[in-house]
């Protein structure tokens, strides 16, 4: 009964349309592929906070909460961060988050936020590593960072004006939760501070004090011209409400005064397009530089609150030099690969072989009308045959969907040319809501076989995307 009433909402077909697609689709050996400059927004099936950095050695490093860490991703293109090189290091502490990595005067800076347990003590904390890779080598811890004042801190983010280092950051006023505003505070060097920490925001507008406390978080910085963006996160993470808003100085002027920060009185991104809550972003240039990209966490569905995605898109700049962010992308319609990234290899799920109960079906929502599922029984599956030039490392991504009942993540089972298989795991955000799915694979040179079977719960493929891993 489990599986009958999953699906439905699908419109009747009769035992002799079902009986012709058996036979169209059971033991296919070729399958279609083409090539595709595009992908469907997704990054990360899940994770908030994200934090990206385009490097001089051509590589993005990626960041995220992952609270009781701090995990780095390296990746040579922006779209397949999810399956890239990984390294965790270890804090001491608890409650680890928005962390983010620097490169400053030659070294890599890691900067958290981390308390013992107690919210109340969080503070900003930092670490350094002298490597040329940031996930080879030893990180060093720092220290604590932090004004005088000591007060409540979290987001810590870094501003290189010039030849000046300031630290910008959400605190507390004083030591209780009533608000969160925003601070800046002269740096000596990438661990210290070495003035007073001075208020340049708080939340004011009603888009900002909807919800209590009140909330100023998550400030990034982004240089166009002689204008500095401070690009920060408003409203109740926790709510669909969640938005950026945008704080303007000029580079030249005193950055520790106050008056020389300028508020917006509307948010400048929000939610749209059917996605809630977006939010706690980052910037970074596509791997040409030709393009601005802004990468952002998002509520899974409405009402979602702290259970996130992340995705990204392109922007474009005003013409005061303040980034045009516009509202977040539709998920259902592709969006151009950043510039300079390899296109991929795609195979779309309603061309796949199938066993078992798995057949394709109609769906509102895919990229071509028709979805691969109903992988519900321990004989079924669907299955690829991917081609590929060279033997190697190759990233697979793949647009899936899971509304399995009771709200849990659900993986199948993946093989690649009869090798035991491995969880492909697909969050829980309802059925044609889809997302992304990735895993780092070994091909051979020629024809390759992966296989999706039953595993636990249930899953959908929109279609499968293949590109080399660097």
């Amino acid at each position: 009964m489990k599986v009958k009433a999953r699906y439905m909402w699908l419109p009747a077909v009769s035992v002799l349309a079902i009986g012709v697609l058996l036979v169209l689709t059971m033991g296919k050996v070729g399958h279609k592929v083409s090539s595709h400059n595009d992908f469907y927004n997704v990054v990360m099936q899940d994770g908030a906070d994200p934090w990206v950095y385009k490097h001089t050695d051509g590589f993005y490093y990626f960041t995220k909460t992952t609270g009781g860490n701090v995990t780095l991703w390296k990746s040579a293109q922006l779209t397949t961060i999810d399956a890239g090189q990984v390294k965790v290091i270890s804090t001491g502490g608890s409650s680890i988050w928005a962390p983010e990595l620097h490169y400053l005067n030659g070294a890599w800076y890691i900067y958290y936020a981390m308390d013992d347990g107690d919210n109340v003590n969080h503070r900003m904390h930092v670490m350094e590593s002298t490597a040329a890779d940031p996930l080879e080598g030893t990180w060093q811890y720092k220290g604590q960072i932090t004004d005088p004042s000591d007060k409540w801190a979290i987001d810590g983010t870094v501003l290189q004006a010039g030849e000046e280092l300031y630290f910008i950051w959400s605190g507390w006023e004083g030591d209780v939760n009533v608000r969160q505003n925003l601070y800046i505070a002269h740096m000596s060097n990438p661990w210290s501070i070495d003035s007073e920490r001075v208020e340049i925001a708080r939340p004011t507008y009603s888009w900002e004090t909807n919800h209590s406390p009140n909330v100023n978080e998550g400030p990034q910085v982004i240089i166009q011209g002689n204008i500095i963006s401070l690009v920060y996160s408003a409203s109740g993470s926790w709510t669909d409400d969640y938005c950026l808003g945008l704080i303007t100085a000029d580079i030249s002027a005193d950055l520790l005064n106050p008056a020389s920060w300028n508020k917006r009185s509307q948010p400048v991104f929000s939610s749209g397009n059917g996605l809630y809550g977006p939010g706690h972003h980052s910037f970074a240039k596509s791997p040409d530089g030709r393009e601005d990209w802004i990468m952002y966490h998002v509520a899974k569905y409405s009402g979602a609150g702290w259970n996130r995605e992340v995705r990204m898109q392109p922007f474009s700049w005003n013409a005061d030099n303040t980034p045009a962010l516009g509202i977040p992308a539709d998920p259902n319609l592709p969006v151009t690969l950043p510039s300079g990234e390899a296109a991929h290899q795609r195979y779309e799920g309603e061309e796949a072989a199938f066993g078992g109960a798995a057949y394709a079906s109609s769906s509102q929502n895919s990229s071509g009308g028709m979805k691969a599922g109903h992988i519900d029984t321990p004989e079924s599956y669907v299955e690829f045959s991917v081609k590929a030039e060279e033997a190697g490392q190759y990233i697979l991504l793949a647009r899936t969907a899971n509304g399995t009942a009771g709200g849990g993540w659900s993986h199948l089972l993946l093989s690649v040319n009869s090798y035991a298989p491995s969880h492909f795991n697909i969050t829980n955000k309802g059925w044609e809501n889809w997302g992304l799915s990735t895993a780092r694979i070994q091909l051979n040179a020629g024809t390759n076989t992966l296989r999706f079977a039953k595993g636990d719960g249930y899953g959908e493929i929109d279609f499968i995307d293949i590109k080399p891993a660097d």
